[in-house]
């Protein structure tokens, strides 16, 4: 077996862990790895082939970010609401797309433009106070149609607003 430690932020072990050790149990189940956390942050991960140990690091990376104000991400759909649908952006770390910042026409209901678990690209806007993370699927759509960057894993996204509504052939 590989065994590899990373270190985290102390603050974020509790995220790591989750309520009742849901989190890291859901990242030892999907990954294969065994993880032992420290209280000064370090993660030793155990694993017993390379792939488990990259998801496993990748995934435990991914929760030690900070979501930044104007940075556009590549993340998932993981509840719709009346009001707009949350994006989980990296493990465990997740904002809100408000109904009106879903797309630059008026959107009826949240599920006529989001599923969950699609995959959108969505520009962080702001944090509130209260440290929530507001969303725009609008400003990133925006941001592509002008040639800008994509941040997140930096490749450009090659999709236009319409894609996502035709059916695949």
């Amino acid at each position: 077996p590989r065994i590899e430690t990373i270190k985290i932020n102390p603050e974020k072990i509790g995220a790591l862990i989750g309520p009742g050790g849901k989190t890291i149990k859901g990242i030892v189940a999907e990954t294969g790895a065994e993880i032992n956390i420290e209280d000064d942050g370090s993660v030793h991960i155990y694993a017993n082939n390379p792939e488990s140990m990259a998801r496993a690091k990748q995934i435990i990376g991914g929760m030690s970010k900070e979501i930044e104000v104007g940075e556009t991400y590549h993340g998932k759909v993981v509840s719709i609401k009346e009001f707009g649908a949350f994006v989980e952006v990296f493990p465990g770390k997740d904002g809100l797309v408000h109904i009106s910042e879903l797309a630059d026409f008026r959107v009826k209901r949240t599920e006529d433009v989001a599923k969950v678990g699609e995959m959108i690209w969505v520009k962080c806007i702001g944090i509130d106070d209260k440290g929530r993370v507001k969303l725009s699927r609008k400003a990133a759509l925006k941001e592509q149609a002008e040639g800008g960057s994509i941040g997140g894993d930096g490749a450009p996204q090659q999709q236009n607003d319409r894609t996502e509504q035709q059916p695949v052939h």
